[in-house]
């Protein structure tokens, strides 16, 4: 006569080697997913990545060729000031006031030219920082990869194991054994966050098949 338990536990085996793949196949479509999402993400950023260093030298450039010395552009206004004013003596009124309209453009410009490189500089370095941080964000997929692989290893692991029930392996070794795997810190935190997993209430050694 069979007893219960062994029923009970039987068709847990029998239960656990039916989900296992199930699990499986979802976990690895989602890695699957999310690593190709990311790809897709990180190329776009490649893309925008020239893009910006290009327009982040050309404001530099703009903005020092404002900042220069005498040949800079905002000397221009200086400059034209002294040739035009000593000239507009021996003008007639209405080239005189001609002069003075042109020399109040050439102002204008300059100004303008100033108001709008120097925010131009200082925001397209904020945006080429910020997509440096996304651009960095986006490596989690690595470890999400790595991470979402050792447990479809382990599973395939546990799989094998229900399939041949007289290759019993102990707990403590196949927690080591699963360890072993891991390659950053928080999973061998996150291993050990609830004490000895391998022992039951008794503290004798549980086994899985």
């Amino acid at each position: 006569m069979t007893h219960p338990a062994q029923v009970d536990a039987q068709a847990l085996v029998d239960l656990s080697a039916q989900v296992l793949p199930v699990w499986s196949r979802q976990l690895a479509s989602s890695r699957d997913q999310s690593e190709v999402a990311v790809a897709e993400m990180l190329a776009a950023f490649t893309e925008i990545g020239p893009h910006l260093d290009r327009a982040a030298r050309q404001s530099h450039q703009i903005t020092q060729a404002l900042a220069r010395g005498d040949d800079g552009i905002t000397q221009l206004t200086q400059a034209c000031d002294a040739v035009l004013r000593p000239v507009m003596a021996g003008c007639t009124p209405q080239a005189s006031q001609a002069i003075v309209k042109v020399m109040a453009m050439i102002h204008a410009c300059v100004d303008a030219l100033e108001q709008i490189a120097k925010p131009f500089e200082h925001e397209t370095q904020m945006v080429s920082q910020q997509v440096d941080r996304m651009y960095r964000g986006f490596q989690y997929q690595d470890r999400v990869s790595q991470m979402m692989t050792v447990l479809l290893n382990d599973m395939a692991h546990l799989q094998l194991a229900l399939a041949q029930p007289d290759t019993a392996l102990p707990a403590t070794e196949w927690l080591a054994r699963l360890e072993s795997t891991y390659v950053m810190p928080e999973q061998r935190q996150q291993h050990g966050s609830d004490g000895n997993p391998g022992q039951d209430a008794s503290g004798s050694e549980t086994t899985f098949f």
